[in-house]
């Protein structure tokens, strides 16, 4: 009997651990992005806006939800709080560029050529942060993406060196199974980006630095 109790309460730890840890570390890097999360309106300015990608349809046009981050950054733009405009997403495969979807749908709301920047290696947000940190030189920015994801990228970007703001995405009411889905999903996703900063400190695609330069217009 006593055997057993030394077994049960050992692994009824463990267990709740395992259980409560995750929510715990979401519920953290909830509390440190809660002061830092702006509308377009009330963002400081920043050189740079780095929108973070969200998937394609098959005819290779963006999602909503990819949309919706370009749209927000272009506002950001003409609104005069950013400069330029860092797109980072997948680009794989050579049917399937984020950067460039997201590059064009920018040029259609009428942001120039010039002021778009891609990065083809963005395939998660970590490597976004990373890149946009060590590839591209920024070490103050913008992040552009929904209110359920901007939490664990401002973490990331903090803690990979860019000292980031946020401001979300949400321009329109997406399906509600989606955004259940994404709210467990990103429970998971900040446990991961939390081992990512501290253990397993992966290195992305990398390749020649690309300084982002911000023309002086005084």
């Amino acid at each position: 009997m006593k055997l057993l109790k030394h077994l049960i309460i050992p692994s009824a730890l463990i267990v709740s651990l395992f259980l409560v840890g995750p929510w715990l570390i979401r519920s953290w890097i909830q509390w440190l992005a809660k002061d830092n999360v702006y509308t377009i309106q009330s963002v400081p300015g920043s050189p740079v806006a780095l929108v973070l990608g969200a998937g394609l349809w098959r005819d290779g046009r963006p999602t909503p939800v990819l949309h919706d981050r370009v749209a927000t950054a272009v506002d950001l733009y003409k609104s005069g709080r950013v400069k330029k405009l860092l797109m980072s997403g997948d680009n794989r495969f050579a049917d399937y560029n984020e950067p460039a979807a997201m590059r064009q749908l920018a040029l259609e709301l009428g942001v120039p050529g010039e002021d778009i920047v891609l990065d083809y290696a963005g395939r998660r947000t970590y490597d976004s942060c990373y890149r946009a940190r060590n590839i591209f030189d920024v070490t103050t920015l913008v992040v552009v993406t929904q209110r359920f994801h901007l939490d664990r990228a401002l973490y990331l970007c903090n803690a990979l060196g860019a000292e980031a703001v946020g401001v979300a995405a949400d321009r329109r009411d997406y399906r509600p199974g989606s955004e259940r889905f994404w709210e467990l999903r990103e429970v998971s996703a900040t446990v991961r980006a939390w081992l990512d900063v501290n253990f397993f400190k992966p290195q992305p695609v990398l390749g020649d630095k690309i300084p982002i330069e911000i023309a002086d217009n005084n």
